[in-house]
This record gives structure tokens, sequence and C-alpha cells, in this order.
């Protein structure tokens, strides 16, 4: 499955490497804070498990940079963005604070 990282197909595919870099990475800290994955998991890496949403369209990234889930016939309802890629900086900065 990480081959695919030796082609182009992903890269093309989001838009360039820098929006993949960002998907990737928002991507892999909601699965890591809980989020289902979109995908039969199986015996399958997180970091697979990404690869395979982005290569069957199960994710992409919005407009505002955000994770976005495409609805489908086996993911009904799940068309909502994701904004889940961790903390913001008044959330940190209201942490150092109390």
């Amino acid at each position: 499955m990480l081959d695919a990282f030796k082609e182009e197909v992903l890269v093309n595919k989001i838009g360039g490497r820098f929006k993949l870099s960002t998907l990737i990475q928002k991507r892999l800290v909601a699965l890591n804070r809980g989020s289902s994955p979109l995908v039969e998991k199986g015996t399958k890496t997180q970091m697979e498990i990404v690869v395979e949403e982005i290569m069957k369209d199960k994710i992409f990234l919005d407009e505002s940079g955000n994770v976005a889930v495409k609805s489908g016939e086996d993911t009904p309802g799940l068309d909502v963005v994701t904004d889940d890629a961790g903390p913001t900086l008044d959330d940190i900065m209201g942490e150092v604070d109390e």
C-alpha cells in the first residue's frame, strides 16, 4: 500500500505534495484521537489506512484546509467536515494560563 508514495498518484490526486502532507497529518491525528477508519482496518497501520482512504476517494481537503469525508453508499451521512487535527492556539494558550 505504501508503494503509492513511490508514484505521483497520491500527489496528483490531492493536488500537490503540501496538500497531501497536510491531509495525511490531519487524518492521522483524527485516527489517533479515536476517529473511525473509513476502510477495513484489518492488520493495517494507521498510515496504510489513511493512504487507502485517499486512494478510495473517502477523504479530501476542503477549501479551508480541513479534512472532509465524502459520503457514499457504504458511509452514509459522513459528508461533514472533520476539523479534529489538534488543539488550536487558543486551546494551548488557555491551558498555559490555567
